[in-house]
């Protein structure tokens, strides 16, 4: 059994490797001599280390069903501490006064590469970015470089589309029951061509045509609106959001998020890419490919999302209005609702001044429930929240039908007869309870452990951000805060990118192995 374990985790650090070895062009271009040291020590021997351990173990047999999930789980957790090495090596040989090159001109502070000497703020910040979440211990992001925010950015848009869904497109392997299981864990199911390995391609392939649509969307956007922000600031900028927008990542190349700008046309701007990055590959596949225009109102995911983001966000507007602690309350109430609702996590606000209404709202109405399944995003995502409202319809309506009425349902334009109804629901429903529980338990660390500066509403903020991998913050992330309760939203955001239930299989594997027991 541990064989299949090993092989399969050692070809995602083949992938991993190849990653950390793409940003030593940016430490080239822009002359970040240690940082380009740091990225080819860190990816060198993660691919040689991963590419020795896969030949060794390569005849060893494919997963079985029962090993996918388990699979999936510990692979995510290598690739996070793998991930952190290039922070900790870079943080490490980066002697200071060059770290301090990288702090704007005119600021007074050290350059936040310093955090990344403490192996668990890389680990922080690795998960982070592998599970686009977002949430950083860069507090000011320009002063840690170039190459540096590219490996953020660039590692989002990786861990969105899926390292796994990735490996099967590049190792050519038989799609066999275990290996659509394998993909089936990360990929939500998606299924876009006629077996697993031309459906993974098809979605890297749908992923890099949307990335580079809003990478010129964003490019020309900003000259427009920003004529004398410089073009090469304008690219950079553009490259990183675009991989962080589709990948609804929401790491960013500012200091303070989006705000950095200080515009509201530029805030308008990237309200296009949070929506797009909402969305699931699947919509986009048939919407771009097969040209299915009608798509754009007949999937539900998409319209339900169209519809949530234009309520969500006029009434957390009237909600902020009410509270009189925001100065420019549609603006940023619509910008933060869409933000939340597709897990991207841009800011534009400062949410720590927020009122608890407005907090609460912003959690329960859009970072708990999430974009669509078969997307980037975290959350519970909304075809869950649907099937839940619908399955609680049908069971009130179904009271009032004889007893030899058939009580079908129509759902996603699919019927559904009771007995695939009462499934459907009761997975939904596990998945839900597990998603709210974990963020309830956090919740009380989080209150427990924060300073007393913060409400118990920022706390459940703060916890349903990670758990979401919203990346949103009140302010309780930060390099000084509580190690144990850094390491909490470690594992929140490692349960939230692959949905909690390949952990509880991991840890039952661990305990007990893959034999069938009696519960």
């Amino acid at each position: 059994m541990y064989k299949t374990f090993v092989k399969h985790v050692a070809s995602l650090q083949i992938i991993l490797g190849l990653v950390m070895l793409v940003p030593t062009v940016i430490a080239i271009i822009y002359q970040e001599w240690y940082s380009l040291a740091g990225f080819l020590i860190a990816g060198t021997f993660t691919v040689i280390l991963g590419y020795l351990v896969y030949r060794l173990f390569e005849n060893t047999e494919d997963p079985k069903e029962k090993h996918s999930l388990a699979i999936a789980a510990i692979g995510w957790l290598m690739i996070m501490i793998f991930g952190a090495i290039p922070y900790f090596i870079i943080a490490h040989i980066t002697p200071f006064e060059v770290m301090q090159q990288f702090v704007p001109a005119g600021m007074d502070y050290n350059s936040s590469l310093l955090n990344f000497k403490n192996p668990l703020h890389s680990l922080f910040e690795s998960t982070s970015a592998f599970t686009t979440t977002g949430l950083t211990m860069a507090y000011n992001e320009p002063s840690v470089g170039k190459s540096i925010l590219f490996y953020r950015s660039f590692s989002q848009w990786v861990g969105g589309a899926g390292f796994i869904v990735m490996a099967l497109a590049v190792f050519k392997q038989l799609p066999g029951q275990g290996t659509i299981q394998l993909y089936g864990s990360e990929a939500s199911g998606t299924k876009l061509e006629t077996n697993v390995i031309k459906t993974a391609r098809a979605i890297w392939k749908v992923y890099c045509v949307v990335t580079l649509s809003m990478f010129v969307y964003i490019a020309i956007g900003t000259y427009f609106i920003l004529p004398n922000y410089p073009l090469s600031e304008n690219i950079f900028d553009a490259i990183n959001h675009a991989m962080a927008g589709q990948s609804t990542g929401g790491f960013s190349t500012l200091d303070d998020s989006i705000a950095g700008y200080q515009s509201a046309q530029m805030e308008m701007l990237f309200l296009l890419p949070m929506l797009l990055g909402g969305l699931s590959i699947p919509f986009f596949y048939r919407f771009i490919f097969q040209r299915k225009i009608n798509e754009l109102w007949k999937d539900i995911q998409t319209r339900s999302i169209i519809i949530a983001s234009v309520l969500g966000g006029i009434l957390l507007s009237l909600f902020l209005i009410n509270s009189k602690m925001v100065s420019n309350p549609f603006r940023e109430g619509i910008f933060q609702f869409v933000s939340a609702l597709s897990t991207t996590g841009w800011q534009s606000s400062n949410i720590g001044k927020w009122d608890d209404l407005s907090i609460l709202f912003i959690v329960v109405c859009a970072m708990i429930i999430g974009g669509s399944a078969g997307g980037t995003v975290g959350g519970i995502k909304i075809i869950r929240a649907l099937l839940l409202q619908k399955g609680l319809k049908w069971h009130i309506n179904k009271v009032f039908l004889s007893k030899n009425t058939v009580k079908s349902v129509h759902f996603d334009n699919r019927l559904l007869l009771p007995e695939e109804m009462n499934s459907e629901l009761s997975r939904a429903g596990i998945f839900t309870l597990f998603y709210i529980l974990f963020v309830f338990v956090s919740t009380l660390f989080t209150a427990y452990f924060m300073s007393g500066d913060f409400s118990l509403a920022d706390a459940i903020f703060e916890s349903a951000s990670a758990q979401g991998t919203v990346g949103l913050s009140t302010g309780i992330t930060d390099p000084s805060m509580n190690p144990i309760l850094e390491g909490i939203y470690i594992v929140q955001m490692w349960a939230g990118r692959i949905e909690i239930i390949p952990i509880l299989i991991l840890l039952r594997v661990l305990f007990y192995g893959t034999r069938p027991r009696i519960v």
